[in-house]
């Protein structure tokens, strides 16, 4: 089964996360399959950008506990959607949770309607949002970031656009797809080589970022996924009730 949709218009490809049976989480499987169609996209000269969407209610739920991506697979997959020569845009009607953000800190332009909610959940299963820091940091602000990994409260759209993890939210009735209407009539007009150097201009501090700090996050990402905590945690999830910490 293909988890990775794929459509194309006017140079646009639009890649759409299609596992809404499991909110389109982050498996092993779905990680490599966006790797496969991102490599082709980079590749291919018709490609003049990306987007990045989703079927179902959910964006991304973040990782899959049931079938987790291997922490450097992850890690990849983050650093190939900063790294590709073409602009990544976001499109969100949904849900995002936990790994999910890293996928929207990664892309350089995002867009969601107002009804979209996220949240880093991660301290909730007795983990840490180790991995997905790398492109949140450089590109969130420190104080809302602060609140929202430690607590793990829900915040909306408009939220998300004031601290810098959307480019864009749309007010009440307002299609996404009319916020990014102007966003993708001007990466169609842009020579693709200037796009290509001026990317590589914007994503400068988050690659440095993925240079110091990768190795060291990766393993503490795969430790607290192993230790009693994390397993509580994660089971409490799965059976729906509260893990023993929660007062």
């Amino acid at each position: 089964m293909t988890l990775i949709g794929r459509t194309r218009e006017r140079g646009v490809e639009t890649l759409a996360l299609d596992s809404p049976a499991t909110r389109n989480a982050l498996s092993a499987a779905l990680v490599g399959e966006l790797a496969d169609a991102l490599r082709d996209c980079g590749k291919d000269a018709e490609v003049r950008a990306v987007v990045l969407t989703h079927t179902g209610n959910t964006f991304c739920a973040g990782a899959d506990l049931r079938d987790p991506p291997d922490p450097d697979a992850l890690v990849a997959l983050l650093r190939q959607i900063v790294e590709l020569p073409k602009p990544v845009v976001a499109r969100v009607t949904g849900h995002v949770r936990a790994g999910g953000l890293g996928l929207l800190g990664c892309c350089d332009i995002a867009a969601a309607s107002a009804t979209a909610s996220f949240a880093l959940t991660e301290v909730r299963i007795g983990v840490a949002p180790a991995v997905i820091s790398l492109p949140l940091l450089p590109r969130t602000e420190p104080r809302a970031l602060a609140r929202y990994a430690l607590t793990g409260e829900r915040f909306d759209a408009a939220e998300a656009a004031r601290i810098g993890l959307l480019t864009a939210a749309g007010e009440d009735g307002e299609d996404v797809d009319a916020v990014l209407e102007p966003v993708l009539d001007g990466l169609r007009r842009s020579a693709p080589e200037a796009l290509a150097e001026t990317k590589r201009l914007l994503t400068a501090r988050v690659l440095a970022a993925f240079d110091r700090d990768a190795a060291q996050l990766t393993a503490l990402s795969a430790r607290l996924f192993a230790s009693a905590p994390a397993r509580e945690g994660m089971t409490a999830f799965l059976e729906r009730r509260d893990p023993p910490w929660v007062l």
